[in-house]
């Protein structure tokens, strides 16, 4: 998908931008410390996510509803941890 907008920008003309985030209202600047507390989070998130989805395989009924609750309880928490890192301004 991302290598198919690329092309269809070339085709008309128009060359991705550098730097984008700076661009779009809220984005902040993020030092190497900051990009490597991101990218550790986003790590340990997906670890997490992958032992969700080996147990969403084996249940059914209330146990599924929970783990459903489970599931986007610990994705809101990461986005936080995330954004706690970021600072968006918005």
């Amino acid at each position: 998908m991302l290598v198919s907008a690329y092309l269809f920008s070339l085709l008309n003309g128009v060359l991705p931008l550098e730097n984008q985030h700076r661009l779009i209202s809220g984005y902040a600047e993020l030092d190497r410390p900051d990009i490597d507390a991101i990218n550790a989070i986003k790590q340990k998130e997906a670890e997490l996510l992958a032992l969700i989805q080996a147990l969403e395989t084996n249940v059914d009924g209330e146990s599924a509803r929970w783990l459903a609750i489970g599931k986007t309880d610990i994705q809101k928490g990461f986005m936080s941890l995330v954004r706690s890192v970021a600072k968006p301004t918005c």
